[in-house]
């Protein structure tokens, strides 16, 4: 009886291995090309922001407020020393990382979160640090940039950082859902994406610098939460694509000192399912250029540049949490042309959506066993 049983278990193992191994490698059909999905890392919890470093490793944030290096063989490293005081609710964590342009000479990091300021109130705020030579600390890590008001809510901080091509960093800042209606207004950083310098403060060439009654960090207003930010590597522009409510996920184009709407006008309709606004349309404030409804919850996004996927050339990739997909977006000047939904099969939260330095696509999965994701050509 011992050995049938013992024989029953190498069965049962066998039978099994081959559903385990698909959790690791999974190989999927899209529209242009047949891909391969595998996991080259796990166990992070709730992973949020992803960059790479000179030399291939990664940086990831998870959103409970720890920082690691994940090494080419998947190897996460111990949380990294010295982060800034981060209030891990709700929504809100440590959020996005982005390298200094030079990092190679200043290996400054940056870092974007929801700061504790204090009874019970938070803000998204921006810090910036310079990891050690063995990479286990932040030195000298400062606050350079802080969202205005805060506020004890626990929704909507946003934000992603990117990087201009003239060295100042856009961050895109949510409206924290209460406050929706300050989205409208220049006073704060409610809603707002703003452009500031290397070392936190308003950049020049910002639209409202020499105003009183405005904020001079202020690049365009009328957002609700932007998740997603890239720049379109043929003309430097910054890509945005935003939450909505019920429906009325946007993809935009910020431009200095224009209003894009929110709550104004949308697409969607409140949770509720009671109108937004006065419609879809006002003159006076931007349309999008693309929308979707019902929701996907986009969030993470990127141009694709590479060589290991020709047909998605100049295709923007934007990740979804609600969807559990990767949105393929075709485009054509300033244009989206048509969109493939990818990847639906996972039945993973897409948080972050990053193009690799070897031309590959890698993915972070918003989960407390969250997984970095690397999809290649099947062939």
């Amino acid at each position: 009886m011992t050995n049938l049983r013992l024989a029953l278990a190498c069965m049962l193992s066998l039978a099994a291995a081959p559903a385990a191994l698909a959790q690791d490698t999974q190989r999927l059909r899209t529209d242009k090309v047949e891909v391969i999905v595998e996991t080259i890392a796990r166990n992070l919890q709730n992973p949020w922001g992803l960059t790479f470093l000179p030399d291939t490793r990664m940086l990831v944030t998870e959103r409970p407020g720890r920082l690691r290096i994940v090494e080419a063989d998947g190897k996460l490293s111990e949380p990294i020393k010295g982060l800034p005081r981060i209030s891990a609710r709700g929504q809100g964590g440590l959020l996005d990382v982005a390298l200094d342009p030079n990092f190679a000479q200043t290996r400054l990091v940056y870092l974007s979160f929801a700061e504790d300021r204090g009874e019970g109130r938070n803000g998204t705020s921006v810090a910036r640090a310079r990891l050690s030579q063995d990479g286990t600390t932040l030195e000298d890590t400062q606050v350079i940039f802080r969202q205005e008001p805060s506020y004890a809510g626990t929704h909507h901080f946003g934000s992603r950082l990117v990087f201009a091509r003239d060295g100042n960093l856009f961050v895109t800042l949510g409206e924290r859902n209460d406050l929706r209606d300050q989205a409208q207004s220049l006073s704060n950083h409610l809603g707002k994406i703003v452009r500031i310098n290397p070392t936190g403060g308003a950049a020049e060439g910002n639209p409202f610098l020499n105003r009183e009654d405005t904020r001079p960090e202020i690049w365009s207003s009328g957002h609700r939460n932007v998740q997603s930010a890239a720049l379109n590597p043929a003309t430097g522009e910054l890509w945005t694509v935003e939450h909505g409510a019920r429906g009325g996920d946007e993809v935009n184009i910020p431009q200095k000192g224009k209003n894009y709407g929110w709550p104004v006008i949308s697409y969607g309709v409140h949770y509720s399912g009671q109108k937004i606004g006065e419609g879809a349309r006002k003159a006076g404030l931007e349309q999008p250029v693309y929308y979707w409804d019902p929701s996907i919850a986009p969030s993470g996004m990127a141009f694709y540049t590479g060589d290991k996927f020709p047909a998605w050339r100049g295709s923007i990739l934007v990740g979804a949490l609600a969807g559990k997909l990767v949105s393929r977006l075709e485009t054509d000047g300033n244009k989206v042309t048509g969109e493939e939904r990818m990847l639906q099969n996972l039945g993973e939260r897409i948080r972050d959506v990053r193009q690799g330095p070897d031309g590959l696509v890698y993915l972070l999965t918003d989960s407390p066993q969250g997984r970095i994701l690397r999809m290649k050509p099947a062939e």
